[in-house]
């Protein structure tokens, strides 16, 4: 018969623990306060000089003097626009309207204040006006 090998005892190996270690505390130093530069003193202002009196600008702008109401809206459907009048307005008058794309003369041939017509208008009325052309809202309304 073959000779059998002993099966030897297991070999102990004597266990390696881990160590870890902890890094020591660090004390955080603080940080100086930063002082703030000093400030430099201003450059001394010049004397101030008299200038002459500015004349008065005009209350409105140049493009709405005289202008006599603004387009509040347009109906495409009927060609009729509504304008909030400033001033008042007659059938037979001739008016331009005049906007950013808008450059329109005309004579009033029909004017309406709720669905009746009517000949004259006076200052502070939302009036429909019959119109041959697109006008849009913000356009303004001059008599020519």
């Amino acid at each position: 018969m073959p000779l059998k090998k002993k099966k030897s005892a297991p070999k102990n190996k004597p266990s390696k623990k881990k160590i870890i270690k902890k890094a020591p505390k660090t004390i955080k130093k603080k940080k100086p306060a930063l002082k703030k530069p000093a400030k430099k003193a201003a450059p001394k202002k010049a004397a101030k000089t008299k200038r002459p009196a500015k004349q008065k600008k005009a209350s409105r702008k140049p493009a709405e003097r005289g202008a006599i109401g603004k387009i509040t809206h347009f109906f495409p459907h009927v060609n009729a626009a509504v304008i909030a009048l400033k001033a008042p307005l007659k059938v037979g008058d001739q008016i331009r309207v005049k906007g950013h794309t808008t450059d329109l003369t005309e004579n009033v041939s029909s004017m309406q204040i709720d669905h009746k017509p009517i000949n004259e208008a006076k200052k502070g009325d939302e009036i429909g006006l019959l119109v041959t052309s697109r006008v849009r809202a913000g356009d303004t309304v001059y008599k020519a």
